[in-house]
């Protein structure tokens, strides 16, 4: 009988708020929650934002003065700095993308200028004279004629909407991070968040296993292309800036695996990323998957962290025609000038719409074999028994949509009808669309989901859509997709396309049910779907946290499960107690660097196994032969 791998642990960050305890899902559905979860919601994120901060004596701001019911005194300020809206970076004000223009600059007579002597090009031009002035400085002699330059300018962005994380929230300040790029920073909190919410000691669950039985696959789409990382490295030549030892190492799009291995879990295991444009966490969950299904792993940390809102790829991506640029909201709505509420509303998955919008995110998941989930008392929180992946074949541009979104869309839905049924599927299932806000894509997807709903005899399938809240964070937007479907099976609701005032008139939409409001739905399973550039399609099926626990208790019986929830309780405690710290602004994020370092001569080698101090289990040598043994020859 094959593993199931269930998800027990959830965390991250994004422009909505935390992932752990459903946080920035609440954030997506707030008007649609009872009163209490709302003042839960806005308190939290004020917290997280640094607005305010609890201690024994009650909510405080910075200075230490009261604060009395924040949820009500910051919560415009709170909903205003959340979600997509006008890029806050000072960069991106106006004018203020820093950059160079070329010129030819001519002079009719001879130039004179002083130079501090580090300041002087290597390879002096050959009619250049250099006169000493003293020890630092020398004049310069350039004769008549034209010299070419690159004179530093101020470019008006072209693209200010942006879906940042929440105001005030900065990853790096929580831990000792030296120099490390934002998206690293996002992973070590990411991890951090899922593991404390998971409510399971990690040093306690590792010294369970062969260490061999634990694997990270953690990644993002285009590495590090902030200034800590490969974009600071690219640029350091031509900008006349020092590359430095970190940018290179720290630019690799598999380093947040590499990452949680050397300082937040310590693990010696299985280790990779499958890198797959904006498909990147389905790649890595699919490995996941892959490895528990089989028996390799029986734990399996997967996630992505990406940090794109720089002005070079977000220039990159406006190039291509993808962003929804300020010419193109303008144009869409006969606007002369934009407001703060039109950035807002700068995402419209399968409405008129001009063009995505770059957000940032981190988000991972705890998976687990569905035995050893038992046996510690895990709380589970939904399972994903599989990721389907196919390519597009043959293309026009290599950006394009193309085939592969049906075929594993397809694949996924009849894995639903055969695991739950045609009603489960039918009746109480629902789709997360990529729904990137193109129009390209709102036409190619749409076809797609109601071909496969026709397909299927279903006449009227939800459709989600989150990038209208949380803008497109490329390879963790599927990411961004699981943890809200894990928050839609906990609190039977479906968020709203809230940009949505009218289905695009080239929408496929005959078998699919769009709503601008959140909607109650208790769902069986979810469809996680990503149409990634290149022809990257991948769609993961997600099962409810009921559903997985009958296929539990048909798998494993009633005496288990009963067992099981026992156990749990103590799980559940531990991960409550991680949510109220974390929902008071306290955040203690896993980073041993430099503890516990091991080299080889202090492991114990033998044929069949590895000892390694600090873990009660050996490391097993012997592995699967499914290929035969030949007899030895004889002399």
């Amino acid at each position: 009988m094959s593993h199931l791998p269930v998800i027990v642990g959830m965390g991250g960050i994004n422009s909505a708020g935390r992932t752990s305890g459903h946080q920035a899902f609440r954030r997506t559905v707030l008007d649609a929650l009872p009163a209490d979860q709302q003042r839960q919601t806005i308190e939290g994120l004020a917290a997280l934002m640094r607005l305010v901060e609890h201690s024994e004596k009650g909510w405080q701001d910075s200075q230490g003065q009261s604060v009395e019911a924040p949820a009500q005194t910051l919560r415009d300020r709170v909903l205003h700095h959340t979600l997509i809206r006008r890029n806050e970076d000072p960069r991106f004000l106006d004018p203020g993308l820093p950059s160079n223009r070329q010129a030819s600059m001519q002079f009719a007579e001879p130039m004179r200028f002083t130079l501090r002597r580090r300041q002087l090009p290597e390879n002096l031009p050959a009619d250049w004279q250099v006169r000493d002035i003293d020890a630092r400085e020398v004049e310069v002699s350039v004769p008549a004629g034209v010299l070419e330059v690159l004179l530093p300018d101020a470019q008006v962005p072209k693209v200010r909407a942006a879906a940042q994380l929440p105001s005030g929230f900065d990853p790096a300040s929580l831990y000792r991070s030296v120099h490390h790029p934002r998206g690293l920073s996002l992973a070590v909190f990411g991890a951090s968040d899922c593991l404390g919410a998971s409510g399971l000691s990690w040093e306690a669950l590792r010294q369970q296993l062969n260490p061999d039985h634990i694997a990270v696959y953690a990644g993002n789409s285009i590495g590090q292309l902030d200034d800590q990382g490969w974009g600071g490295l690219l640029k350091s030549l031509v900008t006349g800036q020092r590359a430095t030892s970190k940018q290179m190492p720290l630019g690799y799009g598999q380093m947040p695996a590499d990452f949680l291995n050397a300082y937040v879990l310590g693990s010696v295991g299985g280790t990779g990323a499958a890198l797959g444009a904006c498909a990147s966490f389905l790649y890595n969950l699919r490995l996941g998957i892959d490895d528990i299904r089989a028996g390799r792993r029986r734990v399996v940390m997967v996630g992505t962290a990406d940090a794109p809102i720089t002005p070079e790829i977000i220039e990159g991506f406006r190039a291509m025609g993808a962003l929804a640029d300020d010419a193109g909201l303008k144009a869409l709505d006969a606007l002369e000038l934009l407001t703060d509420s039109d950035y807002q509303r700068a995402c419209r998955p399968f409405a008129r719409n001009c063009g995505f919008t770059m957000a940032e995110a981190s988000q991972f998941v705890l998976l687990m074999d569905d035995s050893l989930a038992l046996e510690v008392g895990a709380d589970i929180l939904g399972a994903v028994p599989e990721v389907f992946v196919n390519a597009d074949g043959y293309k026009r541009s290599i950006s394009a949509p193309g085939i592969g979104n049906y075929i594993t869309l397809g694949k996924a839905a009849a894995l639903v009808h055969d695991m739950l049924g045609e009603k489960a599927l039918k009746e109480r299932s629902f789709l997360h669309a990529h729904g990137t806000s193109t129009p390209k894509n709102r036409i190619t997807e749409s076809h797609v989901f109601d071909e496969i709903a026709r397909a299927n005899g279903i006449r009227d399938w939800p459709v989600v859509a989150i990038k209208a809240f949380i803008g497109h964070s490329q390879g963790s937007a599927a990411g961004d997709q699981l943890a809200s479907a894990l928050g839609s099976f906990a609190h039977d609701l479906l968020p709203g396309i809230p940009t949505l005032d009218a289905v695009a008139d080239d929408v496929y939409a005959e078998r699919l049910r769009f709503s601008q409001t959140a909607q109650t739905f208790r769902a069986d399973a979810a469809f996680i779907n990503a149409k990634g550039f290149g022809g990257n399609n991948a769609t993961g099926v997600v099962l409810s946290p009921a559903v997985t626990e009958r296929l539990l208790a048909q798998r494993h019986g009633a005496a288990a499960i009963s067992a099981w929830k026992e156990r749990r309780e103590a799980t559940r405690e531990a991960a409550a107690s991680y949510l109220a710290q974390a929902d008071h602004g306290h955040y203690a994020p896993r980073y041993q660097f430099g503890e516990a370092v091991l080299e080889g001569p202090e492991l114990a080698i033998h044929a069949d196994r590895i000892h390694i101090p600090g873990y009660d289990h050996a490391v097993s040598l012997t592995s699967d032969n499914p290929f035969g043994r030949l007899d030895e020859e004889t002399s």
